[in-house]
């Protein structure tokens, strides 16, 4: 049995070992190579498991420690008998954090001393929707939320779920929090574009910190407003002009936190025993998946100098890879 796990997956080394022979790799190292003997691949985001790489191999398990699953083929995958398994949620209180955090520095940049009177609009309900929507109820923003899946699925009234006219409409913040989709009833891929960012009434800023191309960059550099973002359209060769434009600007790293990390670890390992009857410890998280019960905007701030990030992608925006490869994992906000 043999497992092949990217090298900058944290607590989980050693942790495999007793039940497989491992290896650890650098994204750039998965090749259809390496992988042709390999029964099950722990993967990130920089991994894309599809034909190129996974014809001709073995693979029967993917484990991706994310949230998203946009990089994996998955009608591949099901056609050939291979179990897909990601971490839907884990990071989701980090990147609520890294959403109020940025909010926060921007009000601050504004001349903007209170919530009351902004209105913070959603796109996209989930894990990460969701925690934004609770914490802003809680700091005094007027919050709209628009989620056509859910509202469909879910069958909810507009008293819950609005359009996306209506945001457009009325909120002055809006940040995206939705998969990146290209087919179907509702794509996302580039949902913030030229014809979205012109129909907005009010707002004064755009958040992405989801999937970047969600937006689109050439749109983005012709809006008028303030701009912050964690995920870019391109990366890691992301737009310099765009990354001067934007007041917050982080390398893909809103949900780097230690707690984050360590559920995601706990659901590739939780998956590996499901699927091979193994028995691998978890690692201990000591914070909620649903995130703080309480909030205050100072001290959402107080915990992450998201500044400090923005400052070092716009001195070194090449080394956009490195800086994410290499983040010192924060701690989420639990007060």
């Amino acid at each position: 049995m043999r497992v092949i796990v990217e090298s900058h997956i944290p607590h989980i080394r050693g942790l495999i070992d007793p039940f497989a022979s491992v290896d650890y790799l650098e994204p750039v190292e998965f090749t259809p190579e390496a992988v042709r003997d390999a029964d099950a691949l722990i993967v990130r985001t920089r991994t894309r498991c599809n034909a190129a790489l996974l014809d001709g191999s073995r693979v029967r398990f993917i484990g991706s420690a994310t949230i998203g699953t946009d990089h994996i083929d998955l009608d591949y995958c099901d056609k050939h008998d291979i179990t897909v398994r990601n971490a839907p949620g884990c990071n989701a209180p980090a990147v609520a954090q890294w959403v109020f955090t940025a909010i926060h520095a921007w009000m601050q940049q504004r001349g903007i001393t209170s919530p009351d009177g902004l209105t913070l609009g959603i796109v996209g309900v989930g894990h990460i929707g969701s925690i934004v929507a609770r914490w802003a109820s809680q700091l005094g923003f007027t919050v709209l939320l628009n989620d056509p899946p859910r509202e469909h699925r879910e069958g909810l009234s507009n008293e819950q779920f609005l359009s996306l006219d209506e945001l457009q409409r009325r909120c002055d913040i809006i940040t995206f929090h939705t998969p990146i989709t290209r087919d179907g009833q509702w794509p996302t891929w580039h949902l913030c574009n030229t014809a979205f960012l012109n129909g907005l009434s009010r707002c004064r800023l755009i958040m992405n910190a989801a999937r970047g191309p969600i937006a689109n960059n050439a749109a983005l550099l012709s809006w008028h407003g303030d701009i912050a973002l964690d995920c870019w359209e391109n990366e890691p060769a992301i737009s310099l002009p765009l990354l001067d434009r934007c007041v917050v600007a982080t390398p893909h790293i809103a949900g780097y936190s230690r707690e984050g990390k360590q559920r995601g670890t706990a659901m590739m390992l939780e998956a590996l025993n499901e699927f091979y009857g193994w028995d691998i410890p978890f690692p201990t998280i000591d914070a909620p998946a649903t995130g703080a019960a309480q909030v205050t905007l100072d001290g959402i701030a107080a915990s992450y100098d998201i500044m400090a990030d923005t400052a070092a992608l716009k001195a070194a925006p090449a080394n956009f890879e490195s800086l994410r490869n290499t983040y010192p994992l924060r701690q989420e906000y639990n007060h």
